[in-house]
C-alpha cells in the first residue's frame, strides 16, 4: 500500500503548531445526536496521550447543510454561533473532516466583507480533523494501541476530507501501527458513497446507485470493517450494507483505534 500519495486539495489557511496547547473538541451534529460514542472514542484517545480536553457547551453546528443548499444568510447565522462557543478555543479538533472542511475553507469565503471575519479566520487556522491533527499536527504516528483479536480493515475516503483537505495518510499512520489490524486495499476507495448530504435528497436515485456501487466493492474485499472519518458516509453505507444482509460495517476511525485501549498498553508517544 502506498501511503504517500498526494491528493491535490483546496488552498486553506495556515496553522500554527497546535504542540502544547489543550483542545477544543467540536463533536459536530451527527456524532452529538446519534453517535456520542464517537466524540467519546476521541476524547479518551486524546486522553491517552496526556492532552487536556474540553467541551464548550454552547456549540451547535457549524452551519454546513444551510451553506450547501444556497442559504448563506442561515448558515451566517448558525456559524456565529460557532464563533462565539469556540471563541477561547486554542485549538479545535472534530470528527469530521467534512465539518472541518467548512471551518477551514469556507468560513473565510462566508464572512467575507463581515466585521467577523477576523473571528472566523483564526478558528480556520486552528480547526483539525482528528486524524491530521494526531499525525500532521503533533507527529504521532503510534499510539501504542493493540486490538483483542486480529482483523482486517479497508478505507473509504470521504470526499470533503479527500478532496478539500487532503485527507488520506494520517488515519492510514495510525492503523497501521495497531497491533492486530491489517489493511486491505478497497478497490473504489476514493469515491463517493453517494450520500452528500443534501445531494441524497434530492437526486436519490443517483446517490442510490453511487450507493450500490460501493457496497458492490465492499462486499467483494476480504476485509471485514470498513474504516472511515465521517459518521455521515457511516451512516449511508451501513445502511446499503444492512439492507443487502451483508454482515460487513463502516467504523469511524476514533472508535477502531478505542478498541485497542481496552487492552490498556502504554502510550505511543
Amino acid at each position: 500500500m502506498t501511503l504517500s500519495m498526494d491528493i491535490p486539495h483546496a488552498h486553506l489557511p495556515e496553522r500554527p503548531s497546535p504542540a502544547g496547547k489543550p483542545v477544543s473538541l467540536f463533536v459536530t451534529c451527527i456524532a452529538d445526536a446519534l453517535f456520542p460514542q464517537t466524540g467519546m472514542s476521541v476524547v479518551r484517545l486524546l486522553e491517552h496521550l496526556g492532552l487536556t480536553v474540553d467541551f464548550p457547551l454552547a456549540q451547535t453546528c457549524c452551519g454546513q447543510p444551510a451553506f450547501n443548499g444556497g442559504y448563506w444568510k442561515e448558515a451566517k447565522q448558525v456559524a456565529r454561533q460557532f464563533l462565539r462557543a469556540f471563541e477561547d478555543a486554542e485549538v479545535i479538533v472534530a470528527p469530521s473532516g467534512s465539518c472541518v472542511a467548512m471551518v477551514r475553507h469556507e468560513y473565510p469565503r462566508l464572512f467575507e466583507g463581515d466585521p467577523d471575519l477576523p473571528r472566523a479566520e483564526r478558528l480556520a487556522s486552528i480547526t483539525w480533523e482528528f486524524t491530521e491533527f494526531l499525525v500532521d499536527g503533533l507527529g504521532i504516528e503510534d499510539l501504542g494501541l493493540r486490538l483483542p483479536e486480529p482483523r482486517t480493515f479497508a478505507f473509504h475516503d470521504s470526499c470533503h476530507g479527500l478532496r478539500i483537505l487532503g485527507l488520506r495518510r494520517a488515519a492510514r499512520v495510525l492503523l497501521g501501527h495497531v497491533e492486530n489490524a491489517t489493511i486491505e486495499e478497497l478497490s473504489n476507495e476514493e469515491e463517493c458513497c453517494g450520500f452528500g448530504g443534501l445531494f441524497s435528497v434530492k437526486m436519490p436515485d443517483i446517490s442510490g446507485a453511487m450507493l450500490r456501487r460501493k457496497v458492490d466493492a465492499i462486499e467483494a474485499c476480504s476485509a471485514d470493517t470498513i474504516v472511515l472519518g465521517d459518521l455521515s458516509c457511516m451512516m449511508q453505507i451501513n445502511g446499503g450494507l444492512a439492507r443487502r444482509g451483508s454482515p460487513k460495517r463502516a467504523r469511524h476511525i476514533a472508535d477502531v483505534l478505542a478498541d485497542g485501549l481496552e487492552e490498556g498498553v502504554t502510550d505511543g508517544r
